[in-house]
Parts: structure tokens; C-alpha cells; sequence
């Protein structure tokens, strides 16, 4: 009985490693991609600059939800809902379809975030964080990040095999929707690098 039960965790042990690889690109298919050519980033620098604080923001909100730590997360979401309110959206009022699609995006993140921070359950504001990760890479990837790589990562088993994506500043693994129970599960399905 004991032996079957060995077998079966290995065989289990084997499903998550595979689960965790399937589709995503490796570090050297990575590295690949980020040596094409930059895509532009064409609007005023000052809006950039603001785009740059929300993305670091988010990042602080990734890694305490790697930690999974309720009041980390709340101070990270209240500094990134502050920045993302706080674009200069004014200045993209020359190009109208980018205006509302910054302007959209903008007010459904900040939506999310006042409801991640709302939730008492880390599992809770890890669906909210889901949700912003979805938005703001559409919304850098219809503005471009003057200068910035970011890296698009999933991970196939987040909520019951349903699948969630994140961003990240590196090609490094660090699962927000799992934290130390299976940090390095995931991969990078995307490259946005902007000059």
C-alpha cells in the first residue's frame, strides 16, 4: 500500500511539473524574442512616467500576493489604485481611441481595486488581482511603456486548472496565484519591449 501510494505522488508530482511547462516559452525563447525590434512608444513622456509608478505598484502587489500577505496587498493596491487614478490621460486627448481605452481601462482597475481591498480572503484578491493584471496589459500593450520589457506570465493551473496571467518585470517565475506552495509554476507567453 505504501509503495502505491509513493508511485501515485510521483506520478502526481509529474502531472504539476508538466502542467506548470505546457505552452510558455523557456528563458532562452525569451531572450529570443526580446532581441527583435522595440515597438514604439509614441506618446508624451510625462504620461509614461506615471504608467512606469502604476507598474511598479503592480509589481509590489504581485509579490505580496507571493507572500500572500493581506495588508501588504492592501497597501500595494491602494498605491497602484492612487497611481492608476492619478494618469495624465489628458495628454493622449490628440489620439481619441487610445484616450478611451486609457480612460476605460483606468476606471476598471481602479474598480478592482477598491474591491481587492475589500476582500478579507487572500484566495478573494488574488480573482480582483486576476482581473487588473488582464486590464493593464491591455492597457500597455495599446500605449506602449516608453523604455520598459514587460513580461506576460501563466499559470495553466490558477483556480482550478481555469488559468490566470500576471506581468512581470522579469522572466523570472514568481506565482501570485500560489506563492510558496508552487512559486516557480508558470511561464512567459509574452514580450512587450518598447523603445
Amino acid at each position: 500500500m505504501r509503495l502505491n501510494l509513493l508511485g501515485i505522488a510521483a506520478i502526481a508530482g509529474i502531472l504539476v511539473f508538466t502542467a506548470c511547462n505546457q505552452g510558455g516559452k523557456t528563458a532562452a525563447e525569451v531572450a529570443d524574442t526580446t532581441v527583435q525590434a522595440a515597438f514604439q512608444a509614441p506618446y508624451p513622456g510625462v504620461f509614461y512616467d506615471s504608467l512606469k509608478v502604476a507598474l511598479n505598484n503592480y509589481y509590489h502587489l504581485s509579490e505580496s500576493l507571493v507572500a500572500a500577505s493581506d495588508i501588504k496587498a492592501n497597501e500595494a493596491a491602494l498605491a497602484l489604485k492612487h497611481s492608476i487614478d492619478s494618469l495624465p490621460v489628458d495628454v493622449l486627448r490628440s489620439d481619441s481611441g487610445i484616450y478611451n481605452i486609457v480612460t476605460a481601462a483606468s476606471g476598471d482597475i481602479s474598480a478592482e481595486l477598491t474591491g481587492l481591498m475589500g476582500e478579507t480572503d487572500i484566495e478573494k484578491k488574488r480573482v480582483s488581482y486576476q482581473m487588473v493584471s488582464d486590464i493593464l496589459f491591455d492597457l500597455v500593450k495599446a500605449t506602449g511603456l516608453k523604455g520598459q520589457t514587460v513580461y506576460r506570465q501563466y499559470c495553466p493551473m490558477a483556480f482550478n486548472d481555469k488559468g490566470a496571467y500576471w506581468l512581470s518585470e522579469h522572466t523570472d517565475i514568481r506565482n501570485p496565484y500560489f506563492g510558496d506552495q508552487m512559486l516557480n509554476c508558470g511561464t512567459v507567453t509574452d514580450t512587450l519591449q518598447y523603445k
